[in-house]
């Protein structure tokens, strides 16, 4: 006799998937009202407290292959959100920075991504959320998850 095969809906990370598709498709409608897109926004935030940088270390910042950075990199130039300066010493190497629109803009990005948490956890209380935090940090931790990756 064989054991019983479990549900789909007995399985933690099936949760985890469902919360996480609500919650991030959610954001990224409230993002779309800004011509952004989510992984725009991850790349500006994380612009946005440091001085413009090589693409090879935004894409060790964020999780992803260079070429994705480089893709994104090109659609936030053309709308005039990020800058590529080449470097002076070295006309093969260029950094990636905010223009002044990209640096105005982050801070309502920041504010719809609040939004947008405050929504989806509102029915849980400041215990449970601090909780929830805590969990899923020390997952990220646990398997060594870039936490900053997206697509």
């Amino acid at each position: 006799m064989t054991a019983p095969v479990p549900q789909l809906t007995d399985h933690l990370g099936y949760w985890l998937r469902q919360v996480s598709n609500h919650v991030s498709l959610a954001f990224a409608r409230k993002l779309a009202t800004m011509d952004v897109t989510v992984a725009e926004w991850a790349m500006m935030r994380v612009l946005y407290d440091e001085p413009p940088m090589p693409p090879s270390q935004l894409a060790e910042r964020m999780g992803l292959t260079r070429g994705a950075v480089t893709k994104l990199a090109n659609r936030l130039i053309a709308k005039r959100l990020l800058t590529r300066t080449a470097d002076p010493d070295d006309s093969r190497t260029h950094t990636l920075g905010l223009t002044r629109k990209g640096a105005g803009l982050v801070p309502r990005l920041a504010a719809l991504a609040d939004q947008n948490d405050a929504e989806a956890f509102a029915h849980l209380s400041d215990r449970e959320r601090n909780a929830l935090h805590r969990i899923l940090h020390k997952t990220v931790a646990r398997h060594g998850i870039t936490a900053l990756a997206v697509d």
